[in-house]
C-alpha cells in the first residue's frame, strides 16, 4: 500500500512546490529538496529508500533523452573543445580533488575516491532548470558538459569500487580500455538505437504506435550499452541528438504535438519526484550514519562542497588562458567567453541525480558507505541550495550581454519560409487543383503577411497598422473558436449530439486556438 501513497504524495508535493517557487521566485528544485528532506520524518516514509537501480534505469533515461532532444547539436559543434575538456578532464580534476580532501579527514584512499567519482559529474536537469535565461552559449555548453560528464565520472566511479572493494589491482592499460569501452561502446548503442527508431518510424502511420517507440528509445539505447559494459547515459545522448537532426524530417505533426506534450509532462514529473526522492534519501542518510558523527560528517559535507565549487572555478578561470596561449587562430578568438561569463558557469555546476545514484550503488560491505552516501546527499543540497542562491546576484551582477541570435535567426526563417512558400504556391495550386478563388484568398494573406515581416525595424511595435491588422485578426479567430466551441457543447447539453461528436470537434477547435495562440505568442 505504501506504494500507492508515495505515490499521491510525490504528486501532491511536486505540484506545490511547483506553484511555491513561481509565486515565492525560488528554484523549484530547492524547493523540493528541502520538503523531501521534511518528509523524512513522517514514519510511513522513513523506510522510503530509492534503489540506485530505479534511479539509472528509469529516471536517467527518461530525463536525459528529452533533455538531448532539446539541445542544440550546432552549438555543440562550435564548441566542442570545451564540452570534451570539461566532460573528461574536469571530472578527473574534480574527483581527485574531492579524493584529495576526503583523504586529508582521515578517509582511506579507496572510499575517498569512490566519493569523488560520485560528486564529479553535475546533473544535466539541474543545469537545466537553473541555467534557463542564461545567453545561449552558456544553455549549450552547461547541457553538454552536463550530458557527456556522466560517462567519465561512472568509469572513474567503477575503476574505483573495483579496486576498493573488489581488490582488483589498478593499471593504466585497465583503465584507459574501461574508457574505451565506456565512451565508444556507449556512442555506438546510440548510434545503433536510432537507426533502429528511424526504420521503425518509417513502418509505423500511427501517434500512438510511434510515441510508444519513442518511449521505448532511451530504455533500449540504455539497455543496449549496459549489456556491453558500456556507458547507457552516453547512449541516450547520442541516439536523442541523432534523433534532434532526424525527426524534423520523419514525425509528422499530430504525432510531434503528441510526444511533446507527452514528454514535457512526464520529465516535470519525474524530475519533481526524483528531487523529492533525493531529499528522503538525505534524511535516511543522517539517520544511518553511523561510522562517524553526525558534525564530523557536516564538516566533511563543507569542506568537500568547497573543492567540489573551488575546483570548477579554478578550471574556469585557467584553462581558457592557457588554451589561448597555444591557439590564438581568429576563428578561436571570436568564441572567447568574457570573465564575468565564466565566474556564471563556475556556479551552475549542480550535483544531483547521477550522484546519488553512484552513492547509493556503493557495495554494503564497502567501509565508509555509510559516509559517502551521507556526505554525496550533503553536497547536493549545498550544491542546489547555495549556488542557487550565489547565481541570482551574480549573473544580476555579471549584467551578460542579451543573445538576440535566437530572435535574429528566427526573424530570418519565418521570412525565408513565408517568401519560399509565396513563390511556390502556384506550382503547388496546380498540383493539388485548387479552386481559384481559395488560391487568391491565401495570396492576400500571404501579401499581408509578407509585407508585416518585412517590416522588420517595426515589427515590435504595436501601432503599426499591420501589426494591428494581424493582432485583430487573430483576436477574431479566437473569439470566433470560443463561440464554436459553446454551440458545440449546448448542443450536446441539450442531447442532439454524443459526447464522441463533442470531443472530436473538440479535439480540432483545440489544435486550431493553440495554433493561434503559439503564433500570437510569438509575435
Amino acid at each position: 500500500m505504501l506504494g500507492l501513497e508515495l505515490v499521491v504524495i510525490l504528486g501532491i508535493t511536486v505540484l506545490t512546490c511547483s506553484v511555491a517557487a513561481r509565486r515565492l521566485r525560488v528554484a523549484a528544485p530547492v524547493l523540493l529538496l528541502g520538503i523531501g528532506t521534511a518528509l523524512g520524518f513522517i514514519p510511513l516514509l522513513r523506510e522510503v529508500e530509492l534503489p540506485s537501480e530505479v534511479m539509472l534505469l528509469l529516471f536517467l533515461p527518461a530525463l536525459l533523452y528529452w533533455e538531448s532532444l532539446t539541445t542544440s547539436l550546432r552549438e555543440i559543434r562550435r564548441y566542442v573543445r570545451v564540452v570534451i575538456l570539461t566532460s573528461t578532464l574536469l571530472v578527473i580534476a574534480t574527483a581527485a580533488g574531492v579524493a584529495a580532501v576526503a583523504h586529508a579527514m582521515g578517509m582511506d584512499w579507496g572510499p575517498a575516491w569512490v566519493l569523488g567519482a560520485a560528486l564529479a559529474p553535475t546533473d544535466a536537469t539541474v543545469v537545466g532548470v537553473f541555467a534557463r535565461g542564461l545567453p545561449a552559449r552558456s544553455m549549450t555548453l552547461l547541457r553538454a558538459e552536463s550530458l557527456i560528464n556522466d560517462g567519465t565520472a561512472l568509469v572513474i566511479f567503477g575503476v574505483a569500487v573495483s579496486v576498493t572493494a573488489g581488490g582488483e589491482t589498478f593499471s593504466f592499460g585497465n583503465v584507459s580500455w574501461l574508457f574505451v569501452l565506456s565512451f565508444g561502446g556507449g556512442a555506438l548503442a546510440g548510434v545503433i538505437t536510432a537507426w533502429l527508431t528511424v526504420q521503425g518510424r518509417k513502418l509505423l502511420d500511427n501517434p500512438l504506435h510511434e510515441n510508444t517507440l519513442s518511449v521505448l528509445t532511451p530504455f533500449v539505447a540504455f539497455l543496449l550499452a549496459e549489456v556491453v559494459h558500456a556507458s547507457g547515459v552516453l547512449a541516450v545522448v547520442v541516439c536523442g541528438l541523432i534523433l534532434s537532426q532526424v525527426g524534423p524530417r520523419l514525425i509528422h505533426a499530430d504525432t510531434r504535438t503528441q510526444s511533446s506534450a507527452f514528454w514535457s509532462l512526464s520529465t516535470f514529473l519525474l524530475n519533481g519526484s526524483l528531487f523529492v526522492l533525493v531529499g528522503l534519501q538525505a534524511n535516511m542518510a543522517v539517520r544511518e550514519l553511523n561510522s562517524t558523527g553526525v558534525l564530523s560528517g557536516l564538516a566533511l559535507v563543507g569542506l568537500i562542497s568547497v573543492a567540489v565549487i573551488g575546483v570548477r572555478m579554478l578550471w574556469m578561470f585557467t584553462t581558457p588562458y592557457l588554451i589561448r596561449a597555444i591557439d590564438r587562430r581568429p576563428q578561436q578568438r571570436e568564441l572567447r567567453a568574457s570573465a564575468r561569463s565564466r565566474l556564471v558557469n563556475s556556479l551552475c555546476g549542480f550535483r544531483g541525480a547521477v550522484s546519488m545514484a553512484a552513492a547509493l550503488a556503493v557495495p554494503e560491505t564497502m567501509a565508509g558507505r555509510d559516509l559517502i552516501v551521507f556526505v554525496t546527499a550533503g553536497v547536493i543540497t549545498v550544491t542546489l541550495v547555495v549556488q542557487a542562491l550565489l547565481l541570482v546576484p551574480v549573473v544580476r551582477w555579471a549584467n551578460l550581454p542579451p543573445d538576440t541570435q535566437f530572435d535574429e535567426e528566427r526573424a530570418m526563417a519565418i521570412l525565408t519560409s513565408a517568401e519560399a512558400a509565396f513563390e511556390a504556391m502556384p506550382k503547388i495550386a496546380a498540383e493539388l487543383g485548387t479552386d481559384p478563388l481559395i488560391i487568391e484568398r491565401t495570396r492576400r494573406e500571404y501579401e499581408k503577411r509578407l509585407k508585416l515581416l518585412r517590416q522588420g525595424d517595426t515589427q515590435d511595435d504595436e501601432d503599426h497598422p499591420y501589426r494591428r491588422l494581424e493582432n485583430d485578426y487573430q483576436a477574431l479567430r479566437l473569439a470566433m473558436i470560443a463561440h464554436k466551441r459553446s454551440t458545440i457543447v449546448r448542443l450536446r447539453d441539450e442531447r442532439l449530439i454524443d459526447d464522441s461528436v463533442l470531443r472530436n470537434i473538440q479535439t480540432q477547435l483545440d489544435l486550431e486556438e493553440i495554433r493561434l495562440s503559439r503564433r500570437q505568442a510569438l509575435d
